[in-house]
Formats: structure tokens, C-alpha cells, sequence
């Protein structure tokens, strides 16, 4: 049975008064998220004891996206999915990697797994799916990320994990103080690659890339595949089955989304931005959100400058 996940506290980079949102192209083959009644989770191949978590759980029916990567992946496949979230993305590689761990030992400081975050936030999500799935097994857990004490975290390394969630540049201060092992990582995941990009990581998982065997299995998902993640499955990734799965609309009736275009400049979209409000009329409240706290510091900054009522919020900053 996996140990409790830290918790740790929510970061909402938001600010106000409007949100803007944009959707990209997507180049992959699309399958309808909604799944055929005749697909169980029991169809699968996965473990007694993972089944009955799941059931515990209260599932039965694997989404599109499970039901197409769980397969690949008990076949030992590299898999690129293409999936928003909303979809079931994480259990569609949790469940299978419990499957594969299930049989093996971990040794100390050296991770039979390792899935990267972008965030702590994220990272402590899917230590929850492994708590709920793997309650019956016994493997070890263990999260490498900020705000949790270092000395709990190294306990977990010293006992041996079978699976490490880390934030990639949490893992490689780590690895270069010599305080963990990358030649036992049999299964690497990458978690919102995409967002990994937009936050300066890619660098970072090339590193880590090169720090892991030549011969484990690689697991890469991302919401959309722009040419700098298209380049990482092609360098790291042998032969990757792909899978896209397209979320159903669901914006709600009373909701507008409009498509805006900007210049590539941030101090352009930001002009775009105050044209878009005060060209809306007189707005009572409205939240926009932004990819990086940093983000919010500077819109909020040119807000406040350009006479709008504007406050910032996100998780650096007292609440």
C-alpha cells in the first residue's frame, strides 16, 4: 500500500477582470472520448488487486483515452497521448504502471519509476491516483518536489521506491548532490509536456532523458503537441504508439469563446488585451488567468498603470 501523499497548497495564478481562452490545432488522429459499453476496465489485462480498486473507487467503464493506452503500455510500448484534462489521462498510465511494478523489488535511491510534473500541485494529483489504485499492493511512493521537508523525502529514497514523482528541477538538485540514482528507472513518464515547455523545462527532462537507461519505457502526454515536443518523442521515444483524444464541447450556453489574435510580443498582447475590456463594455467582475505567476505580476503591473482595478493572486503571495 502506498504512504499518505504530501499535501501542499494549491497555486492559481489568476487575475482580474476578463478570460481569454485559446484553442490549438491538433494534428493526431481523434477518437470520441466516449467509450463503448462493451469495454470494461476488466477487459484490460490489469491485476485482481488493481480492479479492485478501481471498483472501489466506483468505476467500471475506462474512458477513450484508458481504454486505448492502457493496453500499449502493459505491451511495454512508448506512447505519446494526446489528451486534455478531464479525459482520465492520468489513470491511463497510473493503472498499467501499477500493473508492471506489481512484480520486483526497489532498491535504495534508485526508482524503478519516474514521472515528472510540471508542478508540485500536479505532482501531489498523481500521487493521489496511486494511493486510490495501488491500495492493494505493496509498493512505495515517493514525492520529490518543493515544500515538503527534505529529510522525509529522503527516507522515502533510502527505504526505495518503486514509483518517484518529481518536478524536474527538484530531481536533478537532487541527483547532483548525489542523493539519487536514474540507471534503475524502468518506467519514465512525461506529465503535460506542453506545460513543461511553457514553464522552461525542456532543457531540464533532456537532461534527465540522457540521466535514464536507454531501454525503459517512455510514457509521454501532453495537451497539445507544438514542434518542440513533436522533437522530444522523436529524439527520445522508440516507435511510440499515439493517441489523440478529443474532449467533447462542453462550454456552458451562457459562455462566449472568441479566438483573438495578438501580436507575438508580450507588451502587444497585453495592449490587445486592455482594448479587448474597455471595448466590452462595463464589466462588473471577471477573472483572467495566466500560465506563470510572473505572468501575473507584470499584466497585473500594466493594469494597474492603464487605470483598471486590478488585483493579483497567486501562490507566492500572502492570501
Amino acid at each position: 500500500m502506498f504512504g499518505p501523499a504530501s499535501a501542499c497548497a494549491p497555486l492559481v495564478p489568476s487575475l482580474w477582470p476578463r478570460k481569454l481562452i485559446l484553442r490549438p490545432h491538433l494534428h493526431f488522429r481523434r477518437y470520441s472520448l466516449t467509450t463503448s459499453q462493451a469495454i470494461r476496465f476488466a477487459d484490460l489485462g490489469l491485476r485482481e488487486e488493481i480492479l479492485r480498486a478501481i471498483g472501489d473507487a466506483g468505476y467500471e467503464t475506462p474512458t477513450a483515452i484508458q481504454a486505448r493506452a492502457i493496453p500499449e503500455v502493459l505491451a511495454g510500448r512508448d506512447v505519446v497521448g494526446i489528451a486534455q484534462t478531464g479525459t482520465g489521462k492520468t489513470a491511463s498510465f497510473v493503472l498499467p504502471m501499477l500493473h508492471l511494478l506489481a512484480a520486483g523489488r526497489a532498491r535504495a535511491r534508485m526508482p524503478r519509476s519516474l514521472i515528472l510534473s510540471p508542478t508540485r500541485e500536479l505532482a501531489t494529483q498523481t500521487s493521489e491516483n496511486f494511493d486510490i489504485y495501488g491500495k492493494h499492493l505493496n509498493l512505495n511512493m515517493a514525492l520529490l518536489i518543493g515544500g515538503v521537508g527534505m529529510g522525509e523525502q529522503e527516507k522515502a529514497l533510502e527505504k526505495g521506491v518503486d514509483v518517484l514523482i518529481a518536478t524536474p528541477g527538484r530531481l536533478l538538485d537532487w541527483f547532483d548532490r548525489g542523493k539519487i540514482l536514474l540507471g534503475g528507472v524502468n518506467i519514465m513518464v512525461i506529465d503535460e509536456a506542453d506545460r513543461m515547455l511553457d514553464m522552461g523545462f525542456i532543457p531540464d527532462i533532456e537532461k534527465i532523458f540522457k540521466l535514464t537507461p536507454m531501454t525503459r519505457q517512455t510514457l509521454f502526454f501532453s495537451a497539445t503537441m507544438p514542434p518542440e515536443i513533436q522533437r522530444l518523442t522523436e529524439t527520445f521515444l522508440s516507435s511510440p504508439a499515439r493517441i489523440e483524444v478529443a474532449k467533447p464541447a462542453s462550454t456552458a450556453a451562457n459562455v462566449a469563446q472568441r479566438l483573438v489574435a495578438t501580436g507575438s510580443k508580450d507588451f502587444e498582447k497585453r495592449d490587445v488585451l486592455r482594448n479587448l475590456i474597455r471595448s466590452a463594455g462595463h464589466i462588473q467582475n471577471g477573472i483572467i488567468f495566466c500560465n506563470r505567476k510572473r505572468d501575473v505580476a507584470t499584466l497585473h503591473k500594466s493594469l494597474v498603470k492603464h487605470g483598471f482595478n486590478a488585483a493579483a493572486l497567486h501562490g507566492d503571495m500572502d492570501q
